[in-house]
């Protein structure tokens, strides 16, 4: 069964030979850890890839990301990297002030000196499951050129600003999303961190009423193109996961351990895909293996009933032990509910 078979059954709940792998390696693994990686990734061929593409570069780009000092996107966003392989963090957002949004303009360059033919040919070489990650987070991208505090306080004081400055974030996402619907790829992923560790960061009715129609939209045509919607959110964000599922999302990222996961098994399991993950935040980071594989197996008996619906994802962060994603993917390979143990 080639990774792009397995994914789509795991997708589809048609008993794949085995869960799926996917790993998310941060930038700093990237980096400074490659030979890790690469002997992992050959011990644990991974199911999801990206394809080969290259966005085009705007004129406000400056600097080099991930790495310790400043740089600018394609928003004109500024980020101040403290750490070398890191994102990093907007520090300088670009509508501070609200007149400068007249002025603001999204960066269409970047789709436009973009060649989406080198896609098709990546995924036709591919035997993976090729996953596009395009720019699209509309509720990030509007903190990154507002600023969080005073985009959640535009927010909630109904700052009619707010709304234009979302419709045209999601345009941009929209245009974004036609190019990559046009491809080969099998999947497609947007993303928006939504959950503090303890709940939403914004009201449920809120981001029923503002968020959750773009979705929606970028569901709709992702599935008109004949693809997977998959989708990532970090945080405590099991008020909305029924909202996910309505719209058609087909696999989702959480952090299920800022969850109830045995809640999240009774109510959802066999209803949508669940994209990893094992906790980054203590179990990888701090946890030795026996913690790791202890954890891998109670999400299993939460979320995996033998016929799919989930996903071996973990990402690995830059202090994290290759021991640790080792004993994840080793664990994965256990006997799924009424079945054998998987080979490699």
């Amino acid at each position: 069964m080639t990774g792009r078979e397995r994914v789509q059954r795991a997708l589809t709940f048609r008993r794949p030979d085995r869960a799926p792998r996917d790993l998310w390696p941060l930038p700093g693994i990237e980096m400074f850890r490659q030979d890790e990686l690469q002997a992992l990734q050959a011990r644990f061929p991974l199911d999801i890839a990206p394809p080969v593409f290259a966005y085009g570069r705007s004129p406000r780009q400056r600097g080099t990301p991930n790495v310790v000092g400043t740089y600018t996107d394609a928003w004109g966003c500024t980020w101040r990297v403290a750490q070398d392989g890191v994102v990093g963090e907007v520090k300088v957002p670009p509508l501070a002030d609200w007149a400068a949004l007249d002025r603001l303009r999204p960066p269409y360059e970047i789709l436009e000196q973009a060649d989406f033919r080198r896609v098709n040919a990546s995924c036709a070489a591919s035997e993976q499951f090729v996953l596009a990650w395009p720019t699209v987070r509309p509720f990030e991208r509007l903190q990154f050129l507002r600023g969080t505090e005073a985009l959640l306080m535009g927010l909630a004081y109904g700052e009619g600003e707010v709304l234009r400055l979302r419709d045209l974030v999601h345009e941009f996402f929209l245009a974004e999303l036609e190019k990559w619907a046009g491809t080969d790829v099998d999947g497609i992923a947007f993303m928006d961190d939504w959950g503090s560790q303890r709940d939403l960061l914004i009201s449920p009715r809120l981001w029923r009423q503002l968020f959750k129609p773009l979705y929606a939209e970028y569901c709709r045509l992702i599935h008109r193109a004949g693809k997977f919607a998959f989708f990532h959110s970090d945080g405590q964000i099991m008020k909305i996961i029924p909202d996910l599922i309505e719209i058609g999302v087909d696999a989702l990222n959480a952090q299920l351990f800022c969850l109830d996961i045995e809640e999240i098994g009774r109510r959802f399991r066999g209803q949508i895909t669940f994209w990893g993950e094992i906790d980054r935040t203590w179990v990888l980071a701090f946890g030795t293996p026996a913690d790791v594989a202890a954890a891998v197996r109670r999400v299993r008996a939460a979320l995996d009933d033998g016929r799919g619906g989930v996903l071996a994802q973990c990402e690995w962060g830059i202090g994290v032990k290759q021991e640790n994603i080792e004993a994840v993917f080793t664990t994965w390979l256990e006997a799924a509910p009424g079945g054998r143990a998987h080979a490699l």
